[in-house]
């Protein structure tokens, strides 16, 4: 999809300073509508995020999340893998982002990559010593 294509869809999107820095047709930076953040290469979508930030509301394109103008944000490594568990979707360790105080999945055949870490001194999450999701990414370029 081109990005024009895709703020035709979600609206204008807010491009990352490297755009405003070098012009338009600088690639691997993204355009972000709240939390949605879409990969820009050669003025065509190459990746997808969905950034969280734990312990607070998380605001998503209604194109995206329909019928919600924001949602909870704090998702912990155990839930997210049990909903993957039981809707059948496969993945693995990542282990490229899998590290220190990060953990990291891959689901396949999608390729979707979850990462997560433990939380900051600003999130107010109830355990922090587990793992919590930070983003979500897919990049088809």
């Amino acid at each position: 999809m081109s990005l024009a294509a895709a703020e035709d869809l979600l609206g204008p999107g807010r491009p990352h300073p490297a755009h405003r820095l070098k012009g338009p047709d600088v690639d691997g930076y993204p355009y972000s509508w709240d939390g949605l953040q879409l990969v820009v290469t050669q003025q065509a979508v190459s990746g997808i995020r969905i950034n969280l930030w734990p312990g607070s509301t998380a605001k998503l394109p209604p194109l995206v999340l329909p019928d919600s103008e924001a949602y909870e944000a704090t998702v912990l490594r155990e839930e997210l893998v049990a909903a993957l568990d039981g809707a059948g979707c496969q993945h693995a360790v990542n282990s490229t982002l899998t590290f220190g105080e990060q953990s990291s999945i891959l689901t396949q055949p999608a390729d979707v990559c979850a990462v997560f870490s433990l939380p900051g001194r600003d999130n107010h999450v109830p355990h922090r010593d587990r793992h919590y999701l930070d983003v979500m990414h897919k990049h088809t370029a």
